[in-house]
């Protein structure tokens, strides 16, 4: 085993050790220092003895090739290495202190057109009881922006059905009201009545969505679900975010305050609502794009 190779296991041992990282991530580090140490011997250089020069050219070597986000990986990495090699007196400084991060250009989350929601929405075959309940949840999911682990955990104490609204609680342990509006509200109601007794067929439950065998269902089947009905109408690729995107980036799009759109997801800070208003203005420059005559 070279120098390099044991240096990087010893730093995922520590990773391992100190933080508890889980396997997928150790390994991530482990591609991620690879790639650099391979990078700097191509540049001459040597992930032990690299200066701030060789780093540079190693992270710029592919730069017309890969995208910033991987570049910036790999400096996230190498930063925690060579902090780890001070630690053990290997090394006095660190090559990547002075380095500034390559600018990423902000992600905006994936959604759905208002006619693809529709099309996902009218997926279930509502004239069986699974099916009834798959349309109550999608209905739901869409018209409150819940996450997916938010919906499933739903209980029937958390359904205000007179007021439509419904109490969750999300991040932090935080509760926030959300309304139902008339239309999901409608399908909770008729799912309660036709679909979610007979499911249970006697057998009491507190959860709102109730799977074939009785019992509450989860968040990966949920999504299966959701994914399962999307590809059936052959609707882009879903994340399990999607309708939450959907349901903020619709709101934004038909006016609604951004105050009023972070209250309803549950976010702490206006800032991580604010993607929104991103989003709206994208698909405005598409659609001038497409429809003005000089667009």
């Amino acid at each position: 085993m070279t120098d390099v190779a044991a240096a990087i296991d010893a730093f995922l041992d520590h990773l391992w050790l100190n933080d508890g990282l889980a396997r997928n991530t150790l390994a991530a580090y482990r591609r991620d220092l690879e790639k650099l140490a391979l990078r700097l011997q191509q540049v001459g250089g040597d992930l032990l003895a690299a200066d701030t020069a060789a780093l540079e050219s190693a992270l710029l070597l592919h730069a017309d090739d890969e995208k910033p986000a991987t570049r910036a990986r790999l400096l996230s990495a190498a930063r925690r290495f060579f902090q780890h090699q001070i630690q053990l007196g290997a090394r006095s400084d660190d090559p990547s202190a002075r380095m500034a991060s390559p600018r990423l250009g902000r992600r905006l989350p994936k959604t759905l057109s208002e006619a693809n929601v529709e099309a996902l929405l009218d997926a279930p075959d509502v004239g069986t009881l699974l099916g009834l309940r798959d349309r109550c949840l999608l209905e739901v999911l869409y018209a409150t922006g819940l996450r997916v682990s938010e919906l499933v955990g739903l209980t029937l104490l958390q359904l205000d059905l007179i007021s439509g609204l419904v109490k969750t609680v999300g991040k932090g342990n935080k509760e926030r009201l959300v309304p139902l509006g008339e239309v999901a509200l409608e399908w909770l109601q008729r799912y309660l009545s036709e679909a979610r007794p007979h499911l249970l067929n006697g057998v009491q439950s507190e959860h709102v969505f109730i799977t074939r065998r009785k019992g509450p269902m989860t968040r990966q089947m949920a999504w299966y679900l959701i994914v399962r009905y999307a590809e059936r109408e052959g609707l882009p690729k879903l994340s399990p975010h999607t309708l939450r995107h959907a349901f903020a980036t619709h709101m934004v799009n038909h006016g609604a305050d951004l105050r009023v759109v972070q209250l309803l997801l549950g976010h702490a800070d206006i800032s991580t609502t604010q993607i929104y208003t991103h989003v709206a203005r994208e698909r405005l420059r598409q659609l001038h794009a497409r429809h003005h005559p000089r667009g």
